[in-house]
């Protein structure tokens, strides 16, 4: 079992995405092309790792219509072994951020247990699965990567066929908007509304206020406000100041 995240490797990301020959690693089938990208401190920080890899295999007719990786790209392309090393320091001691990390986490696995290599998750920190991230913040909905962006305002439109690269830096963005939590109840006043607060503030105190009228919300409008926490709660994994103050939990 891994031990509790550390406040680097929370502060480290890789997100992380791979095209395979085809859907089944038990069946032989192999990674042809892999990518991640690196955030620190949910920022990221333009350092990627990519390549296209030789799978010394056919690709399945499937997933050729996926990601449109032919194997003659792929002749010339180095082979996992030549790149596996690199991959690793890339990765080491970071949180990976998978989509559906089930599929890819297996391929890396598999790749490594060919060259007698320890699984990828004994090398970086942890694995967080975004796919069961947003099944559990959308129940029920299309949660694939299509969808995420479309539900999040995730521009994607360039996203014509699945590439490792472009897929990684796709999910950099919708797990930002996924896990915004709280940072979305801040608010941009703007430079008017700024200007206007600052200017409330260098009035001067003259002892006498005017009485406020005061306008208690309403019942639907506080279980509305009820059910906005606890999405925000949710979204940052039981986080939220404002439904936990008081209860001492």
């Amino acid at each position: 079992m891994l031990p509790p995240p550390t406040t680097e490797s929370v502060m480290r990301q890789i997100f992380l995405d791979t095209e395979t020959t085809g859907l089944e690693h038990k069946l032989g089938h192999r990674i042809i092309e892999i990518a991640g990208v690196e955030m620190r401190n949910r920022r990221l920080t333009n350092r990627h790792f990519h390549c296209y890899l030789n799978p010394e295999r056919d690709i399945d007719a499937g997933a050729l219509s996926v990601h449109g990786i032919s194997r003659e790209f792929l002749l010339d392309k180095p082979h996992f072994a030549d790149i596996a090393a690199d991959f690793l320091d890339f990765v080491r001691g970071a949180e990976l951020v998978i989509h559906n990390a089930a599929f890819d986490v297996g391929f890396l696995n598999a790749e490594l247990a060919l060259l007698d290599m320890a699984p990828v998750d004994t090398v970086c920190h942890s694995v967080c699965d975004t796919l069961r991230m947003a099944k559990d913040l959308h129940p029920g909905k299309k949660n694939n990567l299509n969808a995420l962006c479309d539900r999040y305002g995730v521009d994607n439109s360039h996203r014509t066929l699945h590439g490792a690269l472009l897929d990684a830096e796709i999910l950099a963005e919708v797990y930002l908007a996924m896990t915004r939590g709280q940072e979305s109840l801040i608010m941009d006043l703007g430079e008017d509304s700024a200007s206007r607060i600052e200017a409330a503030r260098q009035l001067p105190c003259t002892g006498q206020r005017k009485a406020r009228k005061v306008t208690r919300a309403s019942q639907e409008e506080l279980l509305e406000h009820q059910r906005a926490l606890a999405d925000v709660d949710t979204a940052s994994q039981g986080k939220c100041l404002w439904l936990h103050a008081g209860r001492g939990d």
